[in-house]
C-alpha cells in the first residue's frame, strides 16, 4: 500500500512552492489547490509582456505578483506562490509580505533530481533556456535547504521521490478561528487570583461547580450548555492564583470553557521558566502561592498558560475575545504584532505619572461589525464603546468581577469580597472613550481611506479623496442625517448589443442573468424622472421615537445625493397620505421607499434648458440652413451629394433628439403636475425589506396605493427558459421606447448575492440624450464601452445601501448607519463614464 504524506498548510495564509524549473511545481499546485489560489510567476510575466518566458519582464511580473498576493492576504484568502523561490531574497520578500498581513507562511519544497528537471524542460518547446539554468537553480536550492526553516516559515515540507506524487495537502484553520462555535457564551473579565469571587460569579451565571475530594473547585458545567470564555489575567495580585488556574484548567479540559492569554500569564510563564523578569504588579504573590503547590500542578499550569493563544474569533466572526482588545484588521490573524496587541493593547511607548504604559484608545476608533470583548485596563463599570466592551472591573482592587452574557449582551457581576491588592492607579471611568450619544456624528467617522464590511458586497474600499468629495456635498447640502438612512446605488447598463441600430437591447440582459443561473426576471418600466428616496413616519410621535427628530417633521424626500426636494414639507405630507395603506398592511409606523419623482423637468428644468435645449435649438436652426446652401450648390453643378445626405441625416437626428428630451417635459406648478413612482419598499419597522423580499412582493405592496400622486410602474415577469416570454418582453420594450419611454430595468425576481441587482436597457431614442443626436453613426465605437468599473461600483454601492438599512432597522447608532450611506455618495465620485 502506498504511503501518503500528509501536509498541513495555513488555510488563510501563504504557501511558497519551492523548486527548480521542471520540478513539477505547477502540476503540484494545480492538483492540490484551487485555480484562483495559485499565483504563478509565469502567469504574471505573461500578463505584463504576453510571453511567460520573457525574463526581461521579470521585475514587472513580480511587482504584479506581490500586489495580487498582498491583496489576497489582506482579504484572508489562502494564497500559493508558484515560482522557483530558490533564492533567499525572493523568499524573504514574500515572507515579509505575509508578516505585513499578519498571516502564517509555509514552504513546500519539491526536491527532484536535477536530471529529471532537465529532461522535463527539454520536452517542453516553450522552455528555451539551457540545462545550466537548472544546474544553477539546483545549487541555490541545496544551499537554501540548510537554513530554510530559520527564514520565518511556520513549517517547511520537503518532498522527495514518491512523496511528491502521494502528498495530501490539508488546509488548517488558525487556532484562533473557532467561528464554528456559536455559544451561547459567558465572557468573564480579569480574575487576578480571586478564586472565591470566580466561584460566586459562575454560580450566579448558572454553572454547577465541580469539586475534588479536597473540596477544591476543579471544573464547572452549565446545564443549558453555555460556554465560559475567560479574557486572560487569571493570575497575580489575588489571594488564590492556583485555585483560579485549577478551576479554569478543568473547565477548558472538559470543553466547558475557552481562555485567551493575558499579559500576566505571559510574564508568569517566563518567571517560572527561569527568565529574568521584574517581580512586581502581583507576580511575587503568584510565585509564592505556586511554590506551595506540588511540582506536577505547577508544571501543568505552566504548560497550560504557555499554550494560551492571543484571541478567539467565535460565532461566525461576530464575536472576538482578546485580553487587551483587538482592532479589526487583526481579527483571525497570527503574528507577533497581533499577539502583542492582544496582550498589551496599542501602547504608545510612553508611561504615565504612575509608571504604567500609555495606551492608544483603539476602541474609540473601532468600526468593525464583530463585538470585541476584552479586559486588561480596569474600569469602574463596563461600558460599550462603539462595538466593544471592557470587562475588567477591578475585582482584585475591591471592585467587581464581571461577565457578559452573549448574545444577550447582559452584564452579570459579583462584588469583591474584599480589596486584595492596592491599585497603582486609582480606578476611574475610561477617559475619552465613552459611548457617544446614539445620534452623534464625528467627521472622523467618514474621513480618510476606509474599509467597510458589508454582508452583500464583502469589504468595500472608500478612498480618502472620494471621502473628501462626498464630505463637501454631504455637509453643505444633505438633509438632516437622522433621516438619511439610504442612498440609491448606481446601475450598470446591459452589455452592448450587436444588433443593427441598437446599443442596448433586452436580450443581453436576459442572457447575462440566464448564465448566472437566474430563472425568472422582472422587467420594470424605467421612469424618466429624478431618483428620490422617501423616508416617512406615520406621525410626529413616530418620527421622534424612531428617528430622534422632535421638530415636528414627519419625514423627508431627498435626491440620490441626499438633497431635499422642494424644501420637501409639502410633498412629505402628500406622500404620507398616499402611502397610508402600507403603514397598515406592513404594521409599521415608518417606511423608506425607493422612487422616481416625475416629470424629469420638475427638478431638471434648468439642466434641460441650458444643456439639452440649447443643443437642440442650435442643431435644428443651423442644419436646415446648411441643407439649403447645399441644395443651391447642387443647382450650380457642384457634387455635394454625400455631404447633403449626411446633413439631412443629422437634421433628422437633431429632430429626434429634441423629441426625445421633449417627451419628459410637462408643466408643473409646485406640486401640481408632480407624481411619485415608488418601485421598492426599502424598509419598515424592524425589517430590511430590500434585502429579504422579492421584487414581486414589492410591486404587490405598491399596487395597494390608489392616490393620484402615485404613478405605478408598469412591469412584466419573464421566465428566462421561455423564448416566447423573452420575445414578448422585447416587443413590450420596443413599444414602450417607441412611445417616448426611457426603457426598462431587468432584475432577478429574487435578488442574489454577487449578482447585478438590476441592468438598465435604455431605448434607442432615449440614448440620443445621453450620447448626442448622431450617436447612431458611431455604434461600433460605442459598443466598446468598458463596463467593468461601472459594474463593480453598482455591486459595491448596492451592498453598502443594504448594509445601511440593516444597521438602521437593527437600531445601531447613527454613525454606523451614516458611514455606509456616506460611502455610497463617496463612491459616486469614482472616475466612471457618466453616460453609462
Amino acid at each position: 500500500m502506498e504511503q501518503t504524506r500528509q501536509i498541513g498548510v495555513p488555510a488563510t495564509g501563504l504557501v511558497l512552492l519551492v523548486g527548480v524549473s521542471g520540478s513539477g511545481k505547477s502540476t503540484f499546485g494545480a492538483r492540490h489547490f484551487g485555480p484562483h489560489q495559485v499565483i504563478s510567476s509565469d502567469f504574471c510575466r505573461a500578463l505584463v509582456s504576453d510571453d511567460e518566458n520573457d525574463q526581461d519582464a521579470t521585475p514587472d511580473a513580480f511587482d504584479v505578483l506581490h500586489y495580487i498576493v498582498g491583496t489576497r492576504l489582506r482579504r484572508g484568502l489562502l494564497t500559493v506562490v508558484d515560482a522557483t523561490n530558490v533564492q533567499a531574497a525572493a523568499r524573504a520578500s514574500l515572507v515579509r509580505l505575509a508578516k505585513e498581513h499578519h498571516v502564517l507562511v509555509d514552504a513546500i519544497v519539491l526536491d527532484v533530481p536535477e536530471s529529471v528537471a532537465i529532461e522535463r524542460n527539454a520536452a517542453r518547446p516553450d522552455r528555451s533556456f539551457g540545462a545550466h539554468v537548472v544546474t544553477r537553480q539546483q545549487r541555490d536550492l541545496k544551499r537554501s535547504l540548510k537554513h530554510l526553516r530559520k527564514e520565518g516559515f511556520r513549517r517547511v515540507h520537503v518532498l522527495r521521490g514518491d512523496d511528491v506524487e502521494h502528498a495530501v495537502v490539508t488546509p488548517e484553520k488558525p487556532w484562533n478561528d473557532r467561528s464554528d462555535l456559536h455559544g451561547p457564551f459567558d465572557v468573564v473579565g480579569d480574575v487576578h487570583g480571586c478564586a472565591a469571587e470566580l466561584v460566586l460569579l459562575l454560580g450566579r451565571l448558572g454553572y454547577d461547580v465541580e469539586r475534588d475530594t479536597a473540596g477544591r473547585a476543579v471544573g464547572a458545567v452549565h446545564p443549558a450548555g453555555r460556554t465560559a470564555v475567560f479574557v486572560g489575567d487569571l493570575v497575580d495580585r489575588g489571594p488564590d492564583t492556583p485555585g483560579v488556574l485549577r478551576l479554569v484548567m478543568g473547565m477548558v479540559a472538559a470543553g466547558t470553557a475557552l481562555c485567551v492569554a493575558g499579559n500576566h500569564e505571559a510574564k508568569l510563564v517566563r518567571a517560572l521558566r527561569g527568565a529574568k523578569v521584574q517581580v512586581r504588579h502581583g507576580l511575587a504573590e503568584s510565585l509564592a502561592q505556586l511554590a506551595a503547590e506540588d511540582e506536577v500542578f505547577t508544571r501543568d499550569a505552566t504548560t497550560f498558560m504557555d499554550r494560551l493563544i492571543s484571541h478567539y474569533v467565535l460565532d461566525d466572526g461576530r464575536l472576538v475575545v482578546a485580553h487587551a482588545g483587538l482592532k479589526e484588521a487583526y481579527h483571525g490573524r497570527a503574528s507577533a504584532r497581533v499577539r502583542s496587541f492582544a496582550l498589551y493593547g496599542d501602547t504608545t511607548g510612553e508611561t504615565d505619572e504612575y509608571g504604567l504604559p500609555v495606551r492608544h484608545p483603539w476602541a474609540r476608533e473601532y468600526r468593525g461589525a464583530a463585538v470585541v470583548v476584552y479586559g486588561h485596563t480596569p474600569v469602574v463599570e463596563p461600558e460599550w464603546v462603539n462595538n466593544t466592551i471592557c470587562l475588567d472591573t477591578g475585582v482584585v482592587f475591591g471592585g467587581k468581577l464581571t461577565a457578559l452574557r452573549y448574545p444577550e449582551k447582559e452584564i452579570v457581576q459579583v462584588a469583591a469580597l474584599e480589596q486584595h491588592f492596592e491599585p497603582v492607579r486609582p480606578l476611574a471611568p475610561p477617559t475619552g472613550t465613552e459611548e457617544r450619544e446614539p445620534t452623534a456624528l464625528a467627521v472622523t467617522d467618514v474621513t480618510g481611506t476606509r474599509w467597510l464590511t458589508t454582508e452583500h458586497s464583502g469589504k468595500v474600499k472608500v478612498p480618502e479623496e472620494n471621502a473628501a468629495a462626498a464630505l463637501e456635498v454631504m455637509s453643505r447640502f444633505a438633509v438632516d442625517p437622522r433621516w438619511l438612512v439610504y442612498l440609491p446605488p448606481t446601475m450598470a447598463p446591459a452589455p452592448a448589443s450587436r444588433l443593427d441600430g441598437f446599443l442596448e437591447h433586452p436580450e443581453q440582459a436576459f442572457e447575462e442573468y440566464a448564465r448566472a443561473g437566474v430563472t425568472e426576471v422582472v422587467c420594470e418600466e424605467k421612469h424618466m424622472g429624478s431618483r428620490a428616496v422617501a423616508v416617512l413616519a406615520r406621525d410626529a410621535d413616530a418620527a421622534r421615537r424612531r428617528f430622534a427628530v422632535a421638530d415636528g417633521r414627519t419625514g423627508t424626500v431627498y435626491t440620490r445625493t441626499g438633497r431635499a426636494f422642494f424644501g420637501d414639507d409639502a410633498i412629505v405630507a402628500r406622500l404620507t397620505t398616499a402611502v397610508a395603506p402600507l403603514f397598515d398592511a406592513l404594521d409599521t409606523d415608518w417606511l423608506a421607499l425607493d422612487c422616481e419623482l416625475l416629470p424629469w423637468s420638475a427638478k431638471a428644468e434648468g439642466l434641460i434648458k441650458e444643456q439639452y435645449a440649447s443643443v437642440g435649438a442650435a442643431a435644428t436652426t443651423a442644419l436646415p440652413a446648411v441643407s439649403a446652401a447645399l441644395t443651391r450648390a447642387t443647382a450650380r453643378g457642384l457634387d455635394v451629394a454625400d455631404l447633403a445626405e449626411r446633413t439631412d441625416r443629422r437634421a433628422a437626428n437633431a429632430a429626434s433628439y429634441r423629441a426625445a428630451y421633449g417627451s419628459y417635459v410637462r408643466p408643473t406648478d409646485g406640486l401640481d403636475g408632480v407624481t411619485v413612482a415608488p418601485f421598492q419598499v426599502l424598509a419598515a419597522q424592524g425589517r430590511n425589506l430590500a434585502a429579504t423580499e422579492s421584487h414581486r412582493w414589492h410591486l404587490e405592496q405598491i399596487a395597494r396605493l390608489t392616490d393620484p400622486l402615485v404613478t405605478h410602474t408598469r412591469h412584466r415577469y419573464v421566465d428566462l427558459a421561455s423564448p416566447e416570454q423573452r420575445d414578448a418582453a422585447t416587443r413590450w420594450w420596443l413599444d414602450l421606447t417607441a412611445s417616448g419611454g426611457e426603457g426598462m430595468v431587468v432584475k432577478p425576481v429574487t435578488p442574489g448575492r454577487r449578482l447585478q441587482p438590476g441592468l438598465k436597457v435604455r431605448g434607442r431614442e432615449y440614448l440620443r440624450i445621453v450620447y448626442g443626436p448622431d450617436y447612431t453613426d458611431s455604434l461600433d465605437l460605442l459598443r466598446d464601452r468598458r463596463l467593468g468599473r461601472k459594474r463593480a461600483l453598482a455591486l459595491h454601492e448596492h451592498g453598502l445601501g443594504l448594509e445601511a438599512l440593516s444597521r438602521f432597522v437593527a437600531g445601531e447608532p447613527l454613525w454606523r448607519v451614516h458611514e455606509t450611506v456616506f460611502a455610497v455618495l463617496a463612491l459616486e465620485s469614482e472616475p466612471v463614464d457618466p453616460r453609462l
